[in-house]
């Protein structure tokens, strides 16, 4: 059955080059955190670079510069960017109980029988829609640690397995994603659980910042990969949001690096679940509830209750706040998974590929004219993209990309093309 409605729900925000970026994004992101983050990544067990992959043929038909997307479907085996977050929160948890200064201990340091003594009994806690959860639960077991995952009643059998097998307890909660976080947090607070939780509220923010500070590996990686193609930085971001945290993690991360020069941003949620597009909208500076079941295929992103932690850097910083329907992030799997000639194939699960969703119907439908002019989508215009997850949910995956599940909706099939085509991009 299709969503439908109108491709891509939109509002700029006004706040976001005013000034207060600056002090925003460091509460989330202090000088040294991200090398911090990325030098502890470094030593995982299986850890290596994940690709950038250029678009060059896709970007020339749009009419933009490039197309880049940075496939997290190859991060360690699970899938997800969700591991460098939870793995690294733990670490920066650890570290804190130990009274340790930050980046004192290692990977190898954290097996030590000492270390071991000095933790004691340990349960670590989570509420996910699947891939954070199955982050914390590889992190826990490879320490050797319990770990109980809470998910909602619609989460996948196939992210439930994936989250067992790493040796974690789920509970499945009668509810939404939301209700999942209140319930672990309820249960973890009565039975002495630590939660690794990557939404934050009132005092409890540490976890929740240590997770958004890595994900900056990736990015720290990206633009490595881009200074390769001999980019110094993408002029556009587009990124996915569920609660927040990566797409305030990714706006801070390119402000501590350019400041007021910062790519243009642009954070996608779906219609369904569009807690910061409502919240922008409100504009009286607080994070809304959404209202309603949440129901989206885009389950990473099915969340109704913003962070306060992460709304604080995106009021602040984001340009600009999008709400796209399920057949948005359809056609964008379906378009990874069927490239043009030339272009590499990536594999890309429902909240992965909405942002090139959104970057193709914003370039191509003719009533998205104004926002493409306001975001300056031309010629000059190299996009990051963050495919954040690939096949995590195997049979909702053929579903859409074998069968055509939620296709585009006739009235919305009829484009234009825009006026002149890049040319492709280099691509190493």
């Amino acid at each position: 059955m299709t969503e439908m409605g109108f491709p891509v729900d939109w509002t700029a925000n006004p706040r976001a080059r005013d000034g207060g970026c600056t002090r925003a994004a460091s509460d989330v992101l202090p000088p040294g955190a991200s090398r911090m983050a990325r030098d502890f990544h470094r030593h995982l067990p299986g850890y290596r670079i994940t690709p950038l992959k250029g678009l060059p043929h896709l970007a020339a038909k749009l009419g933009l510069g490039g197309i880049w997307v940075k496939d997290e479907s190859q991060r360690l085996s699970l899938s997800s960017f969700k591991v460098l977050g939870s793995s690294f929160a733990i670490y920066r948890f650890v570290e804190e109980t130990l009274g340790l200064a930050p980046g004192t201990l290692t990977w190898a340091s954290l097996w030590s029988a000492e270390v071991r003594r000095a933790l004691g009994e340990l349960t670590f806690s989570a509420a996910t829609d699947g891939n954070h959860g199955r982050g914390v639960a590889w992190a826990a077991s490879q320490l050797g640690f319990p770990a109980v995952i809470y998910v909602p009643r619609d989460t996948a059998q196939a992210r439930i397995h994936a989250i067992e097998h790493h040796g974690a307890r789920v509970e499945v909660i009668d509810g939404t994603y939301d209700e999942a976080v209140a319930r672990m947090a309820h249960d973890a607070a009565e039975h002495g659980w630590q939660v690794i939780s990557d939404t934050s509220w009132d005092g409890y923010e540490d976890i929740p910042r240590w997770v958004m500070q890595g994900y900056t590996t990736m990015l720290s990686e990206a633009q490595e990969q881009l200074a390769g193609q001999g980019l110094a930085k993408p002029s556009h971001v587009f990124v996915q949001a569920g609660v927040g945290a990566l797409a305030a993690s990714t706006i801070a991360f390119y402000a501590q690096l350019f400041g007021d020069d910062r790519p243009i941003s642009l954070v996608v949620e779906p219609t369904r679940a569009a807690c910061l597009l409502d919240s922008v909208r409100a504009g009286d500076g607080t994070p809304h509830d959404f209202p309603g079941d949440l129901a989206t295929i885009m389950a990473g992103l099915s969340c109704g209750r913003p962070s306060p932690l992460a709304w604080n850097v995106l009021w602040n910083c984001a340009d600009y706040f999008a709400a796209c329907p399920d057949y948005v992030a359809a056609k964008g799997m379906r378009v990874y998974g069927v490239p043009l000639e030339g272009d590499p194939f990536v594999v890309s699960g429902e909240s992965g590929a909405v942002t090139l969703g959104a970057l193709m119907f914003i370039m191509e439908h003719p009533q998205l004219s104004k926002m493409r002019a306001l975001l300056g989508l031309d010629q000059d215009a190299h996009v990051l993209l963050l495919n954040t997850e690939g096949n995590t949910d195997p049979e909702n995956f053929r579903r859409i990309v074998w069968e055509g599940e939620n296709p585009v909706p006739r009235e919305h099939r009829a484009i234009t093309r825009p006026q002149g085509a890049g040319k492709p991009a280099r691509v190493g």
